[in-house]
């Protein structure tokens, strides 16, 4: 039904990375790396590692770190202006080379109640300004909902975040909605969601996990995308090795990844390859 992707969240990024891919017939990539990595990458070296073997960049996640170092929610100036520069001319590197599609986190955590609505007000000056960075580039900034105390953990906060900008659209991530139906939060944004993001968790929350491993119901969520007319990338955000949080046999290959998606697509029982601890 939809192309799998591969974030390259938990992996050296480098060229045997998109040999891997594309030797595990993974051909859709979104480039997530630790915050301090992007200013070293060579966006035309990203090019021609993707002309090479053929592995499109979906998307790059923008880079997020803590309240004081990185955050576009920062409530201190200095902060937000850094980060916002930053984001800029990852924005501009990228869409020279076709990427089109920028995920964002509207803050770091944890976010206090007492500064809950002036960091949302700061987040939302933010998307304003990254969303004509985006536009300027021809590409599209997704905000992403978000688990625990950040920015974007309720419906209603994702709301008012987007409304910041009509041009701001949104990254559904499987595995934030500890207290949510994931199926009836696609239904209500609807085409708001240009991409996804899959992993399993569970009621406990965030976990990262194989779909089978955790709780999601996998076929709910399916056919809500079908009933909004997604058309994106099946992107999963799961890391090769398996996390602190759970026991598998082995490490993740490209091959578990295809055969995970074509389960769901083909309403087949999942292959569960590790255990909750």
């Amino acid at each position: 039904m939809y192309k799998v992707g591969l974030s390259t969240k938990g992996k050296i990024f480098d060229e045997s990375l998109f040999r891997t891919y594309a030797e595990g017939g993974i051909f859709e990539m979104e480039i997530s790396l630790p915050w301090r990595e992007y200013q070293n990458i060579d966006w035309q070296e990203v090019k021609r590692r993707s002309d090479t073997y053929g592995v499109h960049t979906w998307s790059v996640h923008l880079p997020f770190g803590s309240p004081d170092e990185l955050s576009v929610s920062s409530l201190d100036p200095a902060v937000r202006k850094f980060t916002l520069a930053y984001h800029d001319a990852i924005i501009q590197g990228a869409s020279a080379i076709g990427v089109d599609k920028f995920v964002l986190h509207a803050s770091a955590e944890p976010i206090a109640d007492e500064i809950r609505q002036a960091s949302i007000e700061a987040a939302k000056e933010s998307l304003r300004h990254l969303a004509s960075t985006a536009q300027n580039c021809g590409a599209r900034i997704a905000v992403e909902e978000l688990p625990r105390t950040c920015l974007g953990n309720t419906r209603a906060e994702m709301h008012d975040l987007l409304s910041a900008d009509e041009r701001l659209r949104m990254c559904f991530d499987t595995n934030h909605l500890a207290n949510d139906d994931p199926a009836g939060f696609i239904r209500e944004f609807g085409d708001k969601i240009i991409t996804i993001h899959v992993s399993d968790g569970t009621e406990e929350g965030e976990k990262h996990w194989l779909p089978g491993e955790g709780t999601n119901d996998w076929q709910s969520i399916l056919a809500a995308l079908s009933d909004i007319g997604f058309s994106g990338i099946w992107m999963y955000e799961i890391e090769f090795k398996a996390p602190p949080n759970i026991l598998r046999p082995r490490d993740l290959t490209c091959a578990d990844f295809l055969k995970n998606a074509n389960e769901i697509f083909y309403h087949k029982p999942l292959t569960v390859l590790g255990k909750g601890k």
